[in-house]
């Protein structure tokens, strides 16, 4: 295939990535009751599309498929097959077959003949089932006969239609076109082949036809430009009203009197009625003026390998910026005063362009939004429950690599919520709840990051079952003395399940860990608050791009880490009466009533020469998973600011305990700490207190009260 078709191919998987998200959205209101006429057309423009730009390519199994979706599309759109919630159901697991056959096609997989057999089947014994009796349904012709008997003035219209190379390439097809205009009204067709070359010069790809289409119909010139809507930059198209269409029975006293003689394709034996002044056809295409001029947003389709390099690019300029900015620092203003105002003034506009940049990759969260309420509905459908999604802020924007990787986060999330905070109709209503229970999926910025939250009006956590639970687990010791929020954490433990069987929506003990491994992969956080008999909420916080992150440079010895600014609680030098030696050589701190664990990040990185007394340091006080706070041994903070991550597995190896490093403003490069491995790190070499405490007050000479420890639950 050549390196133009190839191209296109991409263009194509594009374009589906985007009709697959509409196709999902269209039915889903479909399936709420929302037929609204546009609802119906766009869904079925979506699948046409896709079966469109297949055959261009020669996916025959998608286009196939593609085809029997689209008719059964076709006869909802015409009234011949009712809008039906079953109906819909079915389309709903066609567009399921649908995204797995644009899948396979992009990645050149071979199709097994019976994929999709069943659903297809299922089609096309609806469309089977659906003819009626002429007296039920009511044929095209009947409609089209109504529609002259219904009073309306009837007219005669021409369209010239000469379409561009652009619009075939788009997986456009004229005869699509028409049967659109068929539908409303009497059509003839004439075809202009005179610019068609001999097939030895013929190039496969140009654009030789162009059409003349006589068109009665009480319609008027703005419905059937809007069947031209999607293509009329794409082609010279002019509409021209010819006047009013008059029937043979309209006249009585002059048989003389024609009318416009449609049956035959020569445009020159068209007669005027005496109602009609034959208008002269313009030599040139003309649109016709819109009343109100609207503002169209105009955009363009960027391979994202590019943005990735425009990214890293101002990520290097930012560094380069830096550099300046310090050695700039060591001038003096009086003698220097416009160098140093211009390094101020290239310091504002690299921080600019980097936002400017940033926000090309940034997209609203509602392309993850738009999954989650047919998740709810089948999963409410299988469990027997009642529940209603209601969903706030899907225009809120975050980077493309964040919204791409938090899907299966949400969907984990919205599952649980449906399985085990929602109860069952009745329970609901004996409780004074209603049936039907809420969930709210919402977004939102603030303080530089993404919040997503997962609220609900269930039965919230049983943290009695769920302790117990963990307890006959061995994840915690029965004389563990735990928190209500140390204990909502339990959950994101590994196999941890408190499904009483196993089924299709949960049991396994998978889930909740994988929830948190993949948010915090992300650089976010969850946390979980709840209230028995009222319902929970599932908080993430996520960074707005994993490209930059606000941080803290820290020294350790002769070397300088990064702390993400979003972890830190407090930075502190404790006294001397608030530090406790345990004798195993594990050292916790008091810190706002309750006792966190020292982290000796020293001794983690195996930094020489560091500061190991934290009275004689500093303590970076953390949050760590779970909510878990612990106190990072430094030497000396050395400032706050943004940096650019760079990748160490791309650039060097993995390194356990750094998720991955900057370059400094004095060309230095930076590691940058990641909280959560640390914490993991610490409770596999026992630098923490196991089992939250219990053996630090068993070992320690000072009696150090449980409740105030903070727990590291393994």
């Amino acid at each position: 295939m050549s390196d133009s078709m190839e191209q296109f191919k991409v263009i194509f998987f594009e374009e589906c990535s985007e009709l697959l998200v509409s196709l999902e959205e269209g039915l889903m209101l479909l399936q709420s009751g929302d037929n609204d006429e546009e609802t119906m057309h766009a869904v079925f423009r979506s699948v046409h599309s896709i079966k469109g730009g297949a055959g261009a390519f020669g996916f025959d199994d998608l286009v196939s498929f593609a085809h029997i979706q689209e008719t059964m599309l076709d006869e909802m759109r015409s009234g011949t097959l009712a809008i039906e919630t079953k109906y819909i159901d079915v389309l709903l697991k066609a567009y399921d077959i649908l995204v797995e056959l644009v899948g396979m096609a992009q990645r050149g997989e071979d199709v097994d003949p019976d994929y999709g057999a069943d659903v297809a089947r299922a089609m096309k014994d609806i469309m089977n089932e659906s003819d009626q009796p002429t007296s039920e349904i009511e044929t095209k012709s009947e409609k089209k006969v109504k529609k002259v008997a219904s009073g309306k003035t009837t007219h005669i219209f021409k369209i010239s239609f000469k379409p561009y190379v652009e619009l075939y390439q788009r997986a456009n097809e004229p005869i699509l076109l028409m049967r659109e205009l068929q539908n409303l009204g009497e059509l003839t067709v004439e075809i202009d082949t005179s610019a068609l070359p001999d097939i030895e010069v013929m190039d496969a790809e140009h654009a030789y036809f162009n059409w003349d289409l006589w068109l009665i119909s009480d319609v008027g010139e703005n419905e059937i430009q809007e069947v031209f809507e999607f293509v009329e930059d794409d082609c010279d198209l002019n509409i021209i009203d010819l006047g009013v269409y008059l029937s043979p029975d309209d006249f009585v006293e002059d048989d003389q009197a024609g009318l416009f003689d449609v049956q035959d394709n020569s445009a020159s034996d068209v007669k005027a009625t005496k109602t009609v002044e034959k208008e002269k056809i313009p030599s040139t295409p003309q649109k016709k003026p819109k009343a109100e001029e609207t503002v169209v947003s105009q955009s363009i389709r960027v391979e994202l390998d590019k943005v990735d390099k425009l990214v890293n690019m101002v990520g290097e300029l930012v560094i380069t910026q830096a550099m300046l900015r310090e050695q700039g620092g060591q001038l003096l203003v009086e003698q220097y005063p416009n160098l140093v105002q211009g390094i101020e003034e290239l310091s504002r506009h690299i921080r600019e362009l980097q936002e400017s940049v940033m926000a090309i990759r940034a997209q609203p969260v509602k392309s993850v939004f738009s999954r989650m309420p047919r998740l709810v509905r089948e999963l409410t459908s299988s469990l027997g429950k009642k529940a209603r999604l209601v969903m706030t802020g899907e225009e809120t924007e975050v980077d493309k690599t964040v919204t791409e990787r938090i899907g299966d986060p949400l969907m984990h999330m919205i599952r649980n919520s449906v399985d085990h905070g929602l109860e069952m109709p009745d329970v609901r209503k004996a409780n004074g709840k209603t049936e039907e229970g809420i969930i709210h999926l919402s977004a939102f910025h603030r303080g530089g990051r993404i919040f997503i939250e997962i609220e609900d009006d269930g039965a919230g956590i049983n943290r009695d079952v769920v302790l117990q639970k963990a307890i006959e687990n061995g994840v915690v010791t029965a004389e563990a003395n735990l928190s209500d929020d140390e204990i909502n954490n339990l959950i994101f433990m590994p196999g941890f399940s408190t499904a009483k069987e196993v089924t299709n929506v949960s049991g396994r003990g998978v889930g909740m860990d994988v929830v948190r491994k993949n948010i915090q992969s992300l650089g976010g956080r969850i946390s979980i608050s709840s209230t028995q008999g009222k319902g929970s909420k599932f908080s993430m916080s996520l960074p707005l791009t994993l490209a930059v992150m606000d941080g803290m440079v820290v020294d350790i010895g002769q070397e300088k880490f990064v702390l993400p600014l979003a972890n830190i609680i407090q930075t502190l030098r404790p006294a001397n009466r608030d530090v406790n030696m345990l004798p195993d050589g594990r050292s916790v701190m008091m810190f706002r009533d309750q006792y966190i664990s020292l982290v000796p990040l020293y001794e983690i990185f195996g930094v020489k020469d560091a500061v190991h007394n934290p009275c004689e340091g500093l303590v970076v006080v953390v949050e760590g998973d779970g909510g878990v706070l612990m106190g990072f041994i430094v030497d000396d903070l050395v400032n706050q600011q943004q940096v650019v991550i760079k990748s160490l597995e791309s650039n060097y190896e993995l390194v356990e305990g750094i998720s991955g490093a900057t370059i400094l403003g004095n060309g230095r490069v930076s590691l940058i700490v990641d909280i959560a491995t640390v914490q993991t790190m610490m409770t596999n070499k026992h630098f923490v207190s196991e089992n939250n405490g219990q053996n630090l007050s068993k070992n320690s000479d000072k009696s150090l009260p449980q409740a105030q420890l903070s727990m590291e639950i393994h």
